[in-house]
């Protein structure tokens, strides 16, 4: 009988587990057995094809609908076109040189066709995929690409589980070894109690595991995720309250408000009215930094919903208490963005030290990692000295030469673009008996159940309400795959934008390579007519191609991250101060750049980027008077799952609308940030969008364990289903956040 923690070698072979190991990343009986079903295909009900993505490995059960053979004709050999379809929209299936197979793939036939989805020439098609056609009767051995196992032992149940393969591993033979493993395995022992399970109405491990993959009926299904659901949110949920404990035991730089300093003269000198939002805010984050309880706050809030001013005034409060503040910014562009917003805000209450300067006056310096060594010793000298009440920087300011004379603050802007060891590096830089107060912020709204699991360590607050004088977006798809003549129009619009007056933007989603000529060069002959996608659009080519054609006589410029530093401060001045007409940029542009007068924004390639990345670009215009424009250029074809997203950024400027969205399309498992820690995530079946209950219960119960039992020693089954589902580096991640 084989264990749970058994290598797969001996149960499946070398060959089949070496598979298995290098697609999926699975050694172990464990491993394998909690590599769930995705979904699962009833005999009687296709896939639906309309929710496919370019990129995506995927498996549909479909009917063949028609079949063509043709010659090719640039070399010697057939083209075998097999259209399938779910009955309403229809997907391209190419074999090449491979005629044999129209003796098989008949119309009527149904089977799980597999493969990755590819765009040709505006449709959908799988190349050269594997398949395996499944007989009414199950009477006959047809059709296995994947190698010679008999129909009938495939597909014995009305549901048919589909697992997340891989190219050359298809979900059948995924299934296979499932079945191969359970017919040995013992069982587990269960990490949940008896008595717990009772209470929550849970079945056991085991069988809820048998339950997942050899289903009898969709009950059973059903049983076996609610209890698996179960310890994937138990298990994250006691990592959080242990980290949450374990932070605790640290205290924090105690920052209470003071009377007549330079947080009062702020108020008084502010040229404009905060926020009911922001006043909320900041009194709550007033109240935090004044304790000796570390802060560990998240502020979310629409795009230029102001959430800078209330990190400001919880940064001059702590300068207040004779204190500094550190502010991590993702790029050099939006660090010196904002030490030149602080500055304009704050006037002379910036420059202590000069001449006429008030007596509460402190200063704010930038810190990067491009400056030169002279400017960057001056820099420093202000920090250690405690002569920079406010340090703004990139990276560099967690570097381990960067000392602060008594850091109390810290202020990380778009959390979501930093590392969680750069994030917890520059949480130690206030020595290793205190930790400092903590704000993080984002215009990426969170969904609760996101804030439970992902953030289970921060309170959250939202910023809903947008600062007055912000001007409308509007939004349009632009779809150039089906309406080339649209993207003439793109260019006009921005000349017209620019007649007016105004300015724009235009993101790629790369830089490219400087030496490129920019023309488009036809890729080499892959022997199957089939094409990825193309390259992604790039600066480099753009922006040339832009000013020597349809933008010829603007003033075009280029911004990106591999720019020195004071190239792209002076690109940056320049186009605030209105001397670029047309900035061509990558996502340097993302957050915190604020020039008023950029009212149009083109995103190419739109479909490379997320729908938060989207709605964070786009909130780059619209930030003055004049309304913004924003136009999502994208070949994508019609149809899938990527014009839907493309149609919903371009249907609605609510960015918490537009979180739900993007939890609904983003895999689970992204959102506990696996990108980062380059780990395989916990989460399989839990649903941060559908299982708010769930992890709240188990926040809950977890919160009570931890309490009375902090390392689990109490609970050794639980304690090794937070190492099995939660691994170390997950653990960190989730402490670091």
């Amino acid at each position: 009988m084989t264990d749970w923690t058994d290598p797969l070698t001996p149960v499946l072979g070398g060959k089949t587990a070496d598979a298995l190991e290098n697609a999926l990343n699975l050694h172990t009986v464990g491993e394998l057995l909690r590599h769930y079903p995705r979904r699962y295909a009833e005999r009687g009900e296709l896939t639906e094809i309309a929710g496919l993505e370019i990129g995506e490995h995927a498996t549909v059960l479909a009917e063949v609908q028609r079949v063509a053979k043709r010659s090719m004709r640039s070399r010697r050999g057939s083209i075998l076109e097999v259209r399938i379809t779910d009955g309403r929209r229809g997907l391209n299936c190419t074999f090449f040189n491979q005629a044999w197979r129209e003796r098989e793939l008949i119309p009527g036939k149904k089977g799980l066709f597999a493969g990755k989805i590819t765009a040709y020439r505006g449709q959908l098609q799988l190349a050269n995929p594997e398949y395996q056609l499944i007989e009414p009767e199950m009477e006959q051995n047809q059709g296995d690409a994947a190698g010679g196992s008999s129909v009938v032992t495939e597909f014995t149940s009305a549901l048919i589980p589909v697992y997340p393969a891989a190219q050359g591993l298809p979900s059948w033979s995924i299934a296979r070894c499932v079945r191969q493993v359970l017919d040995t395995w013992d069982g587990a022992e269960d990490p949940l109690s008896g008595e717990l399970r009772d209470q929550l109405g849970v079945a056991d491990l085991t069988q809820a595991l048998r339950d997942i993959h050899l289903p009898v009926d969709w009950a059973a299904v059903d049983a076996a995720r609610e209890r698996l659901k179960w310890d994937e949110a138990l298990s994250v949920q006691l990592a959080l309250a242990q980290r949450r404990q374990a932070a605790d035991a640290r205290p924090a730089p105690a920052c209470p408000p003071r009377s007549g300093g330079i947080l009062d003269d702020f108020d008084q000198r502010i040229p404009f009215a905060l926020t009911e939002g922001q006043q909320t805010i900041g009194a709550v984050v007033s109240r935090d930094v004044s304790r000796e309880h570390p802060m560990n706050r998240l502020v979310q809030g629409e795009v230029g919903s102001g959430k800078t001013v209330v990190a400001l005034r919880a940064m001059l409060q702590v300068v207040d208490a004779g204190r500094q503040a550190a502010m991590l910014a993702p790029t050099e562009v939006l660090a010196a963005q904002h030490a030149r917003s602080l500055a304009e805000l704050l006037g002379e209450l910036a420059t202590a030290g000069e001449f006429g300067a008030p007596d509460h006056a402190t200063r704010i310096t930038l810190l990067t990692g491009s400056m030169g060594a002279a400017q960057r010793r001056k820099a420093m000298l202000e920090v250690v000295s405690g002569e920079a009440g406010i340090v703004v920087g990139t990276h560099a300011l967690i570097q381990d030469k960067v000392e602060f004379a008594d850091l109390g603050m810290v202020v990380v802007d778009e959390q979501h673009r930093f590392g969680v060891e750069q994030r917890d590096a520059l949480r130690a830089r206030a020595g290793s008996q205190i930790s400092p107060h903590v704000l993080v912020m984002t215009a990426t709204p969170i969904p609760r159940t996101v804030a439970m699991t992902v953030y289970g360590d921060l309170e959250v607050s939202a910023l809903r309400e947008l600062p007055r004088g912000r001007s409308p977006i509007k939004s349009t798809v632009v779809p150039v795959a089906e309406k080339p003549a649209w993207l003439d129009r793109v260019w006009q619009r921005i000349k017209e934008e620019v007649a007016a007056g105004h300015q724009a933007y235009v993101v790629c989603p790369r830089i490219g390579d400087q030496s490129s000529s920019g023309e488009d060069v036809e890729p080499p002959p892959t022997g199957n007519e089939s094409s990825d996608r193309r390259p992604p659009l790039a600066v480099f080519d753009v922006a040339p191609e832009l000013a020597e054609g349809p933008l010829r006589g603007l003033r075009v410029a280029m911004l990106h991250g591999k720019l020195p530093s004071d190239e792209k401060d002076t690109v940056m001045r320049a186009f605030g101060a209105g001397e670029v007409d047309v900035l061509v940029a990558t996502t340097v542009v993302e957050v915190g750049v604020n020039v008023p007068n950029a009212t149009a924004m083109v995103i190419m390639d739109a479909d490379r980027f997320g729908v938060s990345q989207l709605h964070q670009l786009r909130g780059r215009v619209g930030r003055g008077s004049a309304p913004g424009l924003c136009l999502l250029v994208t070949d994508a074809p019609a149809g899938t799952t990527t014009m839907q997203r493309l149609d919903a950024v371009a249907g609605t400027t609510d960015g918490f609308e537009l979180a739900r969205l993007d939890l609904e399309l983003r895999r689970e498992g992204d959102i506990l940030g696996a990108a980062q820690s380059g780990k395989r995530s916990g989460l399989r079946l839990l649903s941060l969008l559908d299982d708010e209950d769930v992890i709240a219960q188990a926040r809950e119960r977890a919160d009570k364990l931890v309490a009375a039992d902090p390392s689990l020693s109490e609970h050794p089954g639980l304690a090794g289903m937070v190492a099995d589902l939660v691994d170390e580096d997950r653990a960190e991640y989730l402490q670091k956040t």
